[in-house]
């Protein structure tokens, strides 16, 4: 992948502490994917980091600019090994910010 986009990160508002996925563990065993079986994904178990953004103003003030949520998408970026190529701050079309040009090589 050479990017992707991030949505939602409006529902994050007023948080002050979120848990990141990083992994799974199946039956005692860390797997580092989704099982595609649904009785497998039944019986996982989450590998929860922590991210603390310490007192955070509101995630999507600023149109998503507030240094907590910067902090949060790198850290995402960092996790996933893949660039944030947009960011959704809201159901609204026009509040979804290009970070960079997705289709540019």
């Amino acid at each position: 992948m050479t990017g992707i986009a991030l949505t939602k990160i409006d529902v994050l508002d007023g948080s002050e502490t979120i848990k990141i996925c990083t992994g799974y563990r199946l039956r005692g065993e860390a797997i580092d994917y989704l099982p595609a079986n649904a009785v497998r994904q039944a019986e996982l178990n989450r590998c929860m980091k922590r991210w603390t953004a310490g007192a955070a103003p509101p995630w999507a003030r600023a149109a998503g600019r507030s240094a907590q949520a910067i902090k949060y998408i790198r850290r995402i970026e960092e996790l996933i090994e893949c660039p944030v190529a947009s960011v959704s701050t809201s159901p609204e079309r026009e509040d979804t910010i290009l970070v960079r040009d997705p289709f540019e090589d």
